[in-house]
């Protein structure tokens, strides 16, 4: 078994009726105090956001949950009862410096990310990993996708029917592409899918080989 010496996630007391060995792992490393870092909007660790001398800042923020706000108690208290821990998540932000913005919005639900519209400021961002594996039930409100604007949303694994496809925008979906890797670089990201089929014409096509055991899609640019 992976030995994982630091696990990140929001501090919660998440209970299931139906309780599985990944849910009994989960909770094991949640509760490890040796393990786990709780993260919270704007909580600074070395190096996930703080650099020093020996090593830079990995460029990661957490723009969500904000400690103590009625709404995220909520969501927790309705975890700990053992209804869908969805709303929990957190919103985490990768920035990378003369390079791609990302965000990543776990599984918030619809309903929620409208609760927070007027709580949370959202930046513009090259890439967006849509909320839910990109369920219609957690797509992203339209206010939030204005300011985000992607350049890119990333819809994951989940059934087609449940989907939605985000209209307007340049979209990657998993469920075609599968595995992917984003190899970040300065002013672009390169974008490579374990299907060697899979084609996404919404990206600018460099010419470049495979990398690590996936084949080469395409290349974004980022202005973010």
């Amino acid at each position: 078994m992976l030995r994982l010496q630091n696990f990140y996630c929001v501090a919660n007391a998440t209970t299931k009726s139906s309780v599985t060995a990944d849910f009994e792992r989960y909770c094991a490393l949640r509760d490890d105090t040796g393990k786990a870092f709780h993260v919270y909007r704007d909580c600074g660790r070395k190096w996930m956001n703080r650099s020093n001398e020996e090593r830079g800042s990995a460029g990661l923020n957490v723009l969500w949950p904000i400690l103590g706000d009625a709404d995220h108690e909520s969501a927790l208290a309705d975890a700990a009862a053992g209804e869908k821990p969805n709303n929990i998540s957190c919103i985490v932000k990768y920035s990378l410096e003369n390079g791609v913005t990302a965000l990543w919005m776990g599984d918030l639900e619809t309903d929620f990310m409208e609760k927070l519209e007027q709580k949370i400021a959202l930046p513009k961002v090259d890439v967006l990993f849509a909320p839910h594996h990109g369920r219609t039930s957690g797509k992203v409100p339209k206010e939030w996708l204005g300011q985000l604007d992607p350049g890119l949303i990333i819809i994951g694994q989940a059934p087609s029917e449940y989907l939605d496809y985000y209209s307007g925008y340049d979209i990657i979906t998993q469920n075609s592409a599968g595995d992917l890797l984003l190899d970040c670089v300065e002013q672009k990201v390169h974008i490579y899918a374990s299907d060697h089929t899979y084609v996404a014409a919404c990206l600018a096509d460099e010419g470049l080989d495979h990398s690590h055991g996936l084949y080469y899609v395409g290349t974004l640019s980022c202005d973010s």
